[in-house]
């Protein structure tokens, strides 16, 4: 008998010592980053307030002028849904643009 592996045993060592070294590459590379636990959570709030803050001002612009120029209309809601609408948009802005910076660091690596 022969002491030689066969290749799908070999085949699998390969794979296995690519997989460490893409894990050992990422970690490494996280570590030289700046971006960590309090970025993500840093641009969760970022994302979340550019949400909000619109939604808020158009549900108090829609507020005074039902207060102040009462009618059949009421603008309430209508600039509630237009501030969340814009502020989903600023969200998604963002989001694309940072985005858009990971993947160029990745690309320059």
């Amino acid at each position: 008998m022969s002491d030689q592996r066969p290749r799908s045993v070999e085949k699998g060592a390969s794979n296995l010592a690519e997989q460490i070294g893409t894990r050992a590459a990422r970690k490494l590379k996280a570590r030289k980053s700046k971006q960590g636990v309090w970025f993500g959570l840093g641009m969760m709030g970022l994302i979340g307030w550019s949400v909000v803050i619109p939604t808020l001002l158009g549900a108090a612009l829609g507020l005074w002028l039902d207060d102040r120029h009462p009618g059949t209309h009421r603008w309430t809601l209508a600039l509630l849904v237009v501030g969340l609408t814009l502020g989903c948009l600023n969200a998604w802005h963002w989001v694309t643009k940072e985005d858009k910076a990971i993947r160029e660091e990745d690309s320059d690596d």
